[in-house]
């Protein structure tokens, strides 16, 4: 049964204006792999816009891109789902693509992510967003692909120049490199998915990986209100900013916030897995 929510969205789906819409159409390439044609047409649809009208040549970068860290999730993980659901190459060669291409925009020496080429913070979600998306784009892009490899380098070496940032709470910041920052929630949740999805698919080693995974864990389960309908610590929506203070000053949420409880879920959802495989 598909919720009403989503069932809105397939008779008038939302414009594909912007990396949000295009990451959004993610829950119509979960639903197309359950038969649902439509959906699959949407999820499809979305990844066709990396492809030049006409002649439908692979574009440099999927459109909206606004040359942020971000747009590794943006577009990656719909273009493996659609390389998976149609069995088309085009479309996993496309998301390698898209990587390369934010990677050589704001992939810094270090193997953090600044969070676009206008100032060199390396902000939370910023480096969150690249995590769950090689995370994802992983999960579907085969194993005998010729960059399958580099990809998964490409998530340890990001994952283990994020660890030793990890505060002794468990938490990461919303300038990962400046503790000084405000311990933030969202990345810290996208961050442990990333992690938990690499240990699951033998990416990165349990032995290694899971005190950090259990310091995060209990750190956001401690900034979840008992009702389930607040969360604390969490950035505000954020475009590239010009300056690391612009960064500092990024309003911090102590409430409810959509896009903080997505990220909890997520985390919740995949740690849910762990604890029950362990076991």
């Amino acid at each position: 049964m598909t919720m009403p929510i989503v069932a809105n969205q397939m008779e008038k789906p939302a414009k594909l204006k912007n990396g949000g819409v295009i990451s959004g159409r993610l829950v119509f390439a979960e639903l197309s792999e359950q038969g649902n044609q439509r959906a699959r047409e949407l999820a499809i649809e979305a990844a066709d816009l990396a492809f030049a009208d006409g002649d439908g040549k692979p574009l440099e970068a999927m459109p909206f891109h606004n040359e942020m860290s971000d747009a590794v999730f943006m577009a990656g993980p719909i273009l493996a789902r659609a390389g998976s659901l149609t069995g088309n190459p085009k479309y996993l060669d496309q998301s390698i693509r898209q990587l390369r291409f934010i990677r050589n925009l704001c992939l810094r020496q270090d193997e953090l992510y600044r969070h676009s080429p206008l100032h060199e913070a390396a902000w939370g979600r910023g480096n969150g967003f690249p995590a769950i998306g090689i995370a994802m784009m992983l999960e579907h892009l085969p194993e005998n692909h010729e960059d399958y490899t580099f990809c998964i380098e490409c998530l340890q070496d990001h994952l283990r120049a994020l660890k030793p940032h990890q505060d002794e709470n468990g938490m990461w910041h919303q300038v990962i490199d400046h503790p000084e920052s405000y311990a933030e929630f969202t990345c810290t949740c996208m961050i442990s998915y990333a992690i938990l999805v690499g240990i699951r698919n033998g990416w990165l080693s349990k032995d290694e990986w899971k005190p950090a995974i259990e310091k995060s864990w209990q750190a956001v389960k401690g900034r979840i209100s008992l009702s389930g309908k607040e969360v604390y610590g969490a950035c505000t929506g954020t475009g590239k900013q010009k300056s690391l203070d612009a960064y500092f000053m990024r309003k911090e949420i102590n409430g409810y916030d959509d896009r903080g409880g997505a990220m909890a879920l997520l985390f919740a959802s995949e740690m849910k897995r762990f604890l029950s495989e362990g076991e």
